[in-house]
């Protein structure tokens, strides 16, 4: 199978999802549209993060970079391989289609791609590479499914908490490996932002219920900041509360800090708290003050390597943060790079 083969396959994945949401179905796909719909049901019922919403999210951004175009300008390190490995990639299961990038990347290299699904994440996957073995058949022979202990490999890809990276590390170290750890990311305010540009901060929040390493947990604002228009412009997101796994969170995290007599402020769904720690827990979000430009920046540098992207001003725009292209990389960690090189 040639690389223009497995783009142009890609591709026609791409074109099914915009289709899909956009309702410009096509008679022949009636099944596989019927099948997305039945699938995006099971996997709220089997992972209750999973919401309907979410998910249309994380396969529309997906379809967004599935483009002929796209795919062409990225895989142009790409040759055509004298020598196939199976490389195995560990998928996480913290938000829908978190793996789906990393097959991509497998998948396009030429390689062949032995996966290891989440538990919490177990039918999307399988669904898109049944739609992708439709548009290319040839597929077929390059997508291996592990189930229990992983062999016959040669390379891994794998992601996981900061103490499941250290076993992989320890795991796998005789294979050519890219083990990702936690990661998570930061906004910086400048205390001039709209209403509508603080309505986006929260995205970056709560989309996903804040469980990506692209969602903010910290937000970096100049001394004497006044959260109150923050408070103001994230009012829609309340609903998020209403999920029973975030309102756990949220009364668990509350409660502790209460008991510990901590001082923080709440809106009844989302808890902004003073902290130097860049992990804040599902419920809730750190902030840090600041004086001056090279106050950021010093954080920013010294904590780069647990960040995954910033937003803000100068930076990634409010509202964008799980909103990545084709080439944005787990990790900032070129996995396309990794993959040719084998």
């Amino acid at each position: 199978m040639t690389l223009k083969q497995r783009i142009k396959g890609f591709a026609e994945v791409g074109l099914f999802i915009n289709r899909h949401f956009s309702g410009q179905h096509r008679p022949d796909e009636a099944r596989f549209h019927e099948g997305l719909n039945k699938v995006i049901e099971v996997a709220h019922t089997y992972n209750n993060w999973f919401v309907p919403n979410f998910v249309n999210d994380a396969i529309s951004n997906i379809g967004s970079y599935l483009n002929e175009q796209s795919l062409t300008d990225f895989a142009r390190p790409v040759k055509e391989l004298s020598n196939e490995k199976t490389v195995a990639v560990i998928a996480a299961g913290n938000i829908p289609m978190v793996g789906f990038h990393d097959l991509l990347c497998v998948l396009l290299s030429g390689h062949k791609c032995l996966l290891k699904m989440s538990s919490d994440d177990n039918v999307l996957l399988p669904f898109f590479l049944k739609l992708l073995t439709h548009y290319e058949p040839l597929f077929e022979n390059k997508i291996l499914f592990a189930d229990g202990k992983l062999s016959n490999f040669d390379a891994v890809i794998a992601t996981g908490s900061d103490n499941t990276a250290n076993h992989f590390k320890y795991y796998f170290s005789k294979y050519p490996h890219i083990i990702r750890k936690n990661r998570t990311s930061v906004a910086v305010l400048t205390g001039k932002e709209t209403k509508e540009e603080l309505r986006s901060l929260g995205t970056d929040i709560f989309q996903y219920f804040g469980l990506g390493c692209r969602n903010v947990s910290k937000i970096l604002v100049p001394a004497g900041y006044s959260f109150n228009a923050f408070f103001e412009a994230i009012v829609d997101f309340g609903w998020v509360v209403n999920n029973k796994k975030y309102g756990n969170n949220y009364d668990y995290h509350r409660a502790i800090y209460m008991l510990e007599s901590m001082q923080f402020l709440d809106n009844n769904f989302l808890m902004v708290r003073e902290s130097s720690d860049l992990y804040s827990p599902v419920g809730a979000v750190f902030y840090q003050y600041y004086n001056n430009s090279t106050e950021i920046k010093d954080y920013l540098e010294s904590h780069k390597d647990q960040i995954q992207c910033v937003v803000g001003k100068d930076y990634i725009p409010l509202g964008y943060s799980q909103r990545p292209v084709i080439s944005d990389f787990a990790d900032n960690v070129n996995t396309l790079e990794f993959l040719v090189t084998l």
